[in-house]
């Protein structure tokens, strides 16, 4: 009697495909680092003190740095910087300030026609601040505190500081936690709102399917980017909550589009029929017996919309509909980055761009060999 041998599945199948595929094993491994990256800075193991004054205000790279450093040093000779000198200002909060300069100016006056005698015993008449020494000691006290927090600042950092001496790398990588996790979740309402009204449209067909495709043809004639600011504009708040709901809401109409065609297609299939013989739900013939033969095509749209949200958020976050103050994106990071630009800070968009830039291409090479993988027509 011959052994039953079982074929593989279509996940099996899809996997051994990808594994022979050296391209898309690479974009993996990158967007895997990514989601771990992620996931450290969540739970705030990495990056969760990137709002610390670590450096000076725009501190350059270290390699930067060392070079200028190479160049204006002589050999032999040890950099030296002088100690600064506090500098202890006019308190302006002084409450006797004003009325003691007006009286010793006005005693100054009547003292100017006295002979040189009646001059030297001036100082006895003056009105002295009471509190002059008080005030004297405290500006003195916050002069050197001031002074040694910004001894504490470092020079440089690895690559570089913002304005408010922020670690580029550190806010970089907390950046990545706000967009990445953005494109996520938003990616995934989108989908399940347009594999809902796809199936539901696909299967039932007639009036119900009518309806969806004027709510489809309502969203699809505005262009996508203008129909998010005008969201964004309509609830005038920010914050990721926001961000995700306005991506979601407008971002479900290319998986309804092809999850409603999968759906009028199945539904005419036997292992429908046989469902329906046996006395099977609607809701049941959907989802248990329909779904899992099409969760591919959904599982290929998340991973699109993934790419396309993150760089909607930076689009929004970039023209201030996005994050709010306090939160760092990679959106927000080149708003600012373009004020650093003109003063020749080139550190925050450079780091902000690069991130971007690897994980939007790993993600999108990753997504058309997993939609390759999956296809069953491709051997």
């Amino acid at each position: 009697m011959m052994n039953q041998v079982n074929s593989p599945g279509l996940w099996a199948l899809a996997w051994r495909r990808l594994k022979a595929d050296s391209v898309a094993m690479i974009s993996l491994g990158v967007v895997s680092l990514f989601m771990l990256l992620l996931m450290l800075s969540y739970s705030g193991l990495i990056a969760a003190d990137w709002d610390t004054e670590a450096g000076v205000s725009y501190a350059p790279p270290g390699f930067l740095h060392t070079a200028n450093q190479q160049l204006t040093q002589p050999p032999g000779e040890q950099l030296s910087k002088p100690e600064a000198t506090p500098v202890v200002a006019d308190n302006p909060l002084d409450p006797l300030r004003d009325v003691i300069r007006e009286l010793n100016q006005a005693q100054g006056n009547k003292d100017a026609a006295a002979t040189t005698s009646q001059s030297e015993n001036k100082d006895s008449s003056e009105v002295v601040d009471p509190i002059a020494q008080e005030l004297a000691e405290i500006q003195a006290e916050l002069a050197k505190k001031q002074q040694t927090q910004i001894q504490e600042r470092a020079d440089s950092l690895p690559f570089g500081a913002d304005k408010w001496g922020h670690d580029i790398i550190k806010k970089t990588i907390k950046g990545a936690e706000t967009s990445i996790l953005v494109g996520i979740v938003a990616a995934l309402l989108a989908t399940l709102l347009g594999t809902l009204f796809g199936a539901t449209a696909g299967y039932f067909g007639g009036r119900v399917d009518d309806f969806f495709n004027w709510f489809y043809s309502i969203f699809t004639s505005i262009p996508y980017l203008l129909l998010i600011l005008s969201v964004a504009a309509v609830l005038q708040q920010k914050g990721v909550g926001t961000i995700i709901l306005i991506l979601a809401l407008t971002g479900w109409t290319g998986p309804f589009r092809l999850i409603r065609a999968e759906y009028m297609k199945h539904k005419a299939r036997e292992y429908v029929w046989a469902a329906d013989a046996i006395g099977a739900s609607h809701l049941r013939k959907m989802f248990i017996h329909i779904f899992p033969n099409i969760s591919h095509v959904a599982l290929v749209q998340v991973s699109i919309l993934v790419v396309g949200f993150i760089k909607s958020e930076v689009i929004l976050s970039f023209l201030g509909f996005g994050v709010p103050v306090g939160t760092v994106s990679w959106g927000s990071m080149l708003n600012e980055a373009q004020n650093e630009l003109i003063l020749g800070k080139w550190w925050q968009l450079t780091a902000a761009t690069a991130a971007m830039a690897l994980l939007v291409t790993a993600f999108s090479l990753f997504t058309d060999a997993l939609r390759d993988a999956l296809d069953p027509k491709l051997k």
